[in-house]
């Protein structure tokens, strides 16, 4: 049986101008854009890579927090475990989405 999160079809949709594909690992699932990882899916929890700057932002909304691939793990360097109000929230969602890919893309160029 294929692996897939709770949440991803929703990601999927919510990153899909990206060009995105998935891949499993770490018992979580990792969606890249090119070829850098933005976000990891696991359960029904989707973490978030960001800058420093939505990093701290991120941090600050009610439920979010670093992103862990299980709970003895440690936390992903840059990754936010979105909180559920950011996940039930379309454009919110969509949103934060746009600011983790474009990170990631801009990272992407700069090792070009």
């Amino acid at each position: 049986m294929v692996y897939r999160p709770l949440r991803y079809e929703q990601m999927m949709r919510a990153a899909e101008a990206y060009d995105v594909r998935a891949r499993r690992m770490f018992g979580g699932m990792g969606v890249y854009t090119g070829e850098k990882m933005f976000a990891f899916l696991v359960g029904e929890d989707i973490g978030l890579k960001l800058a420093p700057e939505d990093y701290e932002q991120a941090l600050t909304l009610p439920g979010a927090g670093p992103m862990k691939p299980d709970k003895d793990a440690e936390p992903m360097r840059e990754y936010v475990r979105m909180p559920k109000s950011i996940l039930d929230d379309r454009d919110s969602f969509i949103l934060w989405v746009e600011r983790s890919a474009g990170y990631a893309r801009r990272k992407l160029s700069q090792t070009a």
